[in-house]
């Protein structure tokens, strides 16, 4: 099956270009753009998310990371409070993009998330071919999955 297309990159940018394809990519998740979110995966693309919590683990296949991690993620949020996906910082040296973001909600736990995340991409041929995210996972923990409060 081959991959959606995304949206369309502005006159003479590269779309291929790895900071391109990642602050594409972060845009698409922060506007609910889900056929450009997968159109930005390699089929065979990897997602790895840290800690002890529910969520960790490596997420092999973009169907994986779109249907399993991200939506997946997205389910812990109440109905009216899906997460705000804020860029705030992007560099790049060749194919590696390191991305910070901030996503802030209300978790369906009746928590305020407000997390500081960071992924390293790893971009080929104009797709993402893997992520290694990092998060406080403490805060994933508490708010996402009801874990106790500091204090």
């Amino acid at each position: 099956m081959n991959a959606p297309t995304p949206a369309t990159p502005e006159p003479g940018v590269d779309p291929t270009d790895p900071r391109t394809v990642v602050v594409r990519y972060v845009n698409a998740v922060a506007e609910g753009d889900l056929v450009t979110v997968r159109a930005s995966f390699a089929a065979d693309a990897t997602w790895t998310y840290p800690g002890d919590v529910p969520l960790t683990g490596v997420y092999r296949g973009r169907d994986t990371i779109v249907d399993g991690f991200l939506l997946g993620a997205g389910v812990l949020f109440a109905p009216s409070g899906a997460p705000a996906v804020t860029l705030t910082n992007v560099i790049a040296d060749g194919g590696q993009v390191v991305a910070e973001w901030t996503s802030k909600g209300l978790a369906a736990t009746g928590r305020v998330y407000d997390n500081a995340c960071l992924g390293v991409f790893t971009v080929q041929d104009g797709l993402i071919t893997s992520v290694r995210e990092y998060a406080d996972t403490q805060h994933v923990e508490r708010s996402l999955f009801g874990g106790p409060q500091p204090g």
